[in-house]
């Protein structure tokens, strides 16, 4: 391949030759070549979509000239024939070459290809040009694809770095201007003129190479017997010797884990490590230093080095089986800790610190923190089986929960089999990939060959189902000198468990217990043991630990004392954790209301949580405050996927000089989509609304005091950043009044970068006894009779407090001289950006009150669309009410939304990721 850069315009005009050797017994008839630069070509690509479910907006709004493509293609055989091609419709990232004769097995055939490659921005996936002049490639150029069972493996580019290219030779010419510099790791030699250096580039064996042009090159050469590595990963309070000694360690630690990596020279590199970091390193502020600095760069380089030691010399299919590749990873990182920092905390040095001893975050060592961001995934019910392909998981699995898990299979494995079995089937499967194309069947063959122990079950289970674990003791008799128990599998999932007894905290005796005797009774020596523990160490990915271990002396074997927590912490399974947190919440008639909240939500959920929110009402000077209780109940193998049951109730002021007590037992089903990437989600909601209300001289008249409401509402919605739909009913019945509604949203953001948003209402009253408007529909702003929005000042009709808006019902922005209806509603509200976020609004809509005719509302006016939903203002103009921007006291028309809940706020990052 030849390849000239043009800086200025960031492209790459290549000229390249294939010669293709059919090693399958297939007789071919086209050619499948990966074209991954293309993935940035349109808005509407595989890459797109994929940015589009995962919220991420900067690829959609980006400029034309920020994107890749791959341009003016011409192919050609050996006899200067031009070859069709075509890119399929579903893969605008894939070319297919249709052959002008048959290629026979064994048979091999020239292409020429000639095209122009776009670099793209580095802004969506951290590769590309940098506005510093840096330019970083990775996919840069056509490939051959891999060929597997009687087929090209044909993928898309969604940024999950999993291109799988067939092994290949190299030998590139590339042309650069002479103020920058190439690193690669391939073989390089140089020949530089006047305006141009040209780079001879070579490499055998290999499905990608890593190449990056800088201006000034920030790379480090450090080189061993082994291999020569090249870094440029910040850290730069580390001098080059510091570096060098940390760098040959893990350098030597792997080849002697794994093997001796297959070629001279590899990159690990800053952009490498941030599209890959260690989580939760990558999210401590840069003051806050619980790890030495050279801590801080060992662990970084050494999951890097890693990752690109095993994706470049492991020939795996790397979206299909990238739980081999994930798990080695994360198991030869926990085998470095145990042996070179074996003492080392999750916290690092913060664990010293004599005030957060008590928390359980704090004494949790560095591995064992893996089995709890899988457990994060697990207790929400969304984790996923480790042998699906990488482009089914959703983020935090891909990324986090399901990489960790990974390792921690491979690690529970290795400490079942003894024998140094699992290195040496990892060493024995890595020297067969040398040789030949390798998948996950060859690693279970290899796995199988070195024990004489039945393990269908890491397959079958632990692999390829996401079925849980989780065993209990039933049953627990000693003596003196031993201990005879009895264990419940309480998920019926058929895996090996580990048994220990401790004494003081010291382990007295360890024994594996087989599947085949899991159900038996079993008699240990006791050893001196004061307490017998399932799963100490955390070798099997457990689902609750907290019913693992019986205490052999004192009459409740299982009593667990109660501990206060400052804020939050770890679930520690030996105690019953009381969680306190300083709270405030304010509104207009309570005024600022300090409080104390008590509850057990620690970071991992539970089957049943608590909190309760005591507080003290400075304007009115009495306790309010509020609590709820909660049972929640998953189920693994349905749509219907999670059930919660609660009661919930609040005492606050709803007006200066009255206060009111709601209770509010609930039932919620969530179902989801078989595909869990998929962000439909559906909501059922049953519940019973009790309000009791002191009777106030401020409010609306004929208001009443006391009354309880069914209610029960469906919810399905579908969002990502491209679009938006959502669907609601609720039917809410009462002795005195009966009423049904529907509301339908839909957003759409169009490849113009213009945003529309419409929502469609309608509610019609059943029957309806009440005298006064307290359960009518509103037109601009909701009684909320049921007390589900936040408002402020809930009882304001005049003044600031009177402006908050909340997007329900009519869901008009100017103030209406007709307010409510007591038969029935429609309404529609519409608004299209201009400019970034301003936005046009308008309102239209026909209100039908008893007695009277139909009235036709509207309105319009300009939106700030800050952040959708939690922080927006609306500026009326002209309405029903006239030219309202002309009026007097028109600041008292304005509208808005702030949202200050801290929940909910979050809810806009955690969408990236579940």
């Amino acid at each position: 391949m030849t390849a000239e850069l043009n800086t200025e315009n960031k492209t790459l005009n290549i000229q390249q030759q294939i010669t293709f050797f059919n090693q399958s017994n297939d007789t071919l008839t086209s050619i499948v070549l990966n074209d991954w630069s293309n993935a940035f070509s349109t808005k509407n690509t595989p890459l797109a979509k994929r940015f589009s479910d995962e919220f991420y907006r900067d690829f959609h709004l980006a400029k034309e000239e920020e994107r890749g493509s791959t341009k003016s293609v011409i192919i050609l055989d050996a006899n200067k024939l031009v070859l069709s091609w075509e890119r399929p419709d579903r893969n605008p990232d894939l070319i297919e070459i249709k052959l002008g004769q048959h290629l026979l097995p064994n048979q091999k055939i020239v292409l020429q290809l000639i095209y122009l490659t776009k670099i793209p921005s580095d802004k969506f996936t951290k590769y590309g040009y940098k506005n510093n002049g840096i330019i970083h490639l990775k996919n840069w150029f056509l490939t051959p694809a891999r060929y597997e069972n009687h087929d090209f493996i044909r993928y898309s580019n969604t940024n999950l770095d999993d291109i799988a290219n067939a092994n290949s030779s190299f030998d590139i010419d590339l042309k650069i201007p002479k103020n920058f510099e190439a690193i690669s790791d391939l073989k390089s030699s140089i020949s530089i003129n006047e305006t141009f250096i040209n780079y001879k580039l070579s490499g055998n064996n290999r499905t990608n190479f890593s190449l990056i042009i800088e201006p000034k090159s920030h790379f480090e050469s450090y080189k061993n017997s082994a291999v020569e590595v090249l870094t440029d990963l910040r850290n730069n309070k580390l001098d080059n010797i510091q570096k060098a000694i940390i760098i040959d360690r893990i350098v030597n630690f792997t080849n002697d884990l794994i093997g001796k990596y297959p070629h001279e020279k590899i990159i690990v590199s800053q952009t490498d490590y941030e599209r890959n970091p260690f989580y939760g390193l990558n999210q401590l502020p840069s003051f806050i230093s619980p790890f030495s600095d050279e801590f801080l760069f060992e662990i970084k380089f050494l999951k890097t080095y890693l990752n690109e030691y095993l994706k470049t010399s492991l020939q795996l299919d790397p979206r299909k089986d990238n739980w081999i590749y994930d798990g080695l990873q994360v198991y030869a990182m926990m085998k470095y800790m145990d042996e070179n920092h074996p003492n080392t905390k999750m916290m690092g040095s913060v664990s010293n610190i004599r005030l957060l001893k008590s928390y359980n975050i704090a004494n949790i060592g560095f591995n064992n923190q893996y089995s709890y961001f899988y457990m994060l995934m697990a207790r929400k019910n969304l984790d996923q089986a480790l042998g699906d392909p990488k482009n089914t998981l959703i983020k935090f699995n891909e990324q986090i929960a399901s990489k960790y898990r990974s390792g921690l299979s491979i690690r529970f494995l290795d400490d079942y089999l003894q024998n140094d079995a699992v290195p040496t089937s990892i060493k024995q499967f890595y020297n067969q990939n040398q040789i030949k194309q390798v998948s996950r069947a060859d690693f279970e063959t290899i796995l199988k060959s070195n024990t004489d122990k039945d393990i269908n079950w890491f397959f079958n289970t632990i692999i390829n189902s996401r079925a849980i674990i989780d065993y209990k003791f039933s049953s627990v008799k000693k003596t003196k000198d031993s201990i005879t128990f009895s264990l419940i599998n309480k998920t019926e999932t058929p895996i090996p468990i580990p048994v220990y007894g401790t004494k003081k905290g010291t382990i007295v005796f360890k024994q594996w217990l087989d599947i085949e005797e899991c159900d038996s009774t079993f008699t240990f020596p006791r050893n001196g043991a004061d307490k017998i523990i399932l799963n100490l160490k955390n070798e099997v990915p457990e689902y609750n630990l907290r019913n693992n271990w019986k205490k052999l002396d004192g009459f409740f074997p299982n009593n667990r004392p109660v501990k206060f927590v400052f804020l939050k912490d770890l679930e520690d399974p030996y105690y019953n954790q009381v969680l306190y947190v300083p709270s405030i919440y304010y509104n207009l008639y309570d005024g600022i209301t300090p409080g104390i909240r008590l509850h057990n939500k620690t970071i991992l959920d539970k089957p049943f949580t608590f909190d309760i929110n005591p507080s003290y009402s400075t304007k009115s000077n009495n306790l309010s405050g509020s609590a709820s209780f909660v049972v929640n109940q998953n189920y693994r193998n349905s749509t219907l996927y999670n059930v919660k049951y609660s009661v919930s109730g609040s005492y606050f002021h709803y007006t200066q000089d009255a206060s009111y007590f709601r209770l509010n037992p609930t039932v919620q089903l969530r179902i989801r989509e078989p595909n869990f990437r998929d962000n439909r989600k559906q909501l059922i909601l049953l519940r019973q609304v009790i309000v009791n209300r002191e009777e106030s001289a401020f409010t609306m008249n004929n208001a009443p005091s006391n009354y309880s409401i069914f209610d029960a509402r469906y919810v399905n919605t579908k969002t990502e950043v491209t679009n938006h739909f959502n669907f609601s009913s609720d039917i809410q019945i009462s002795g005195e009044f009966g009423k049904v509604n529907g509301e339908i949203e839909y957003r759409k953001l169009f490849e113009n970068n213009r945003q529309i948003n419409l929502r469609f209402y309608a509610g019609s009253f059943l029957y309806n006894k009440t005298e006064s408007d307290f359960f009518s529909f509103a037109s601009d702003r909701p009684t909320d009779y049921l007390f589900d929005y936040n408002y402020f000042g809930r009882s304001e009709s005049t003044g600031f407090y009177s402006q908050q808006f909340i997007m329900a019902e009519g869901g008009f922005k100017s103030k209406m001289d007709t307010p409510y209806a007591n038969r029935w509603i429609t309404s529609l509200n519409a608004s299209v950006s201009v400019w970034n976020w301003i936005e046009i609004y308008g309102d239209l809509g026909f209100i039908k009150n008893n007695n009277q005719n139909t009235k036709f509302l509207y309105d319009s006016g300009i939106r700030l669309n800050l952040v959708t939903d939690y922080f927006e203002l609306y500026f009326p103009v002209y309405s029903n009410n006239g030219w309202e921007i002309a009026q007097n006291n028109y600041n008292e028309k304005v509208r808005f939304i702030v949202t200050f809940s801290p929940k909910t706020l979050i809810n806009l990052f955690n969408r990236k990721w579940f």
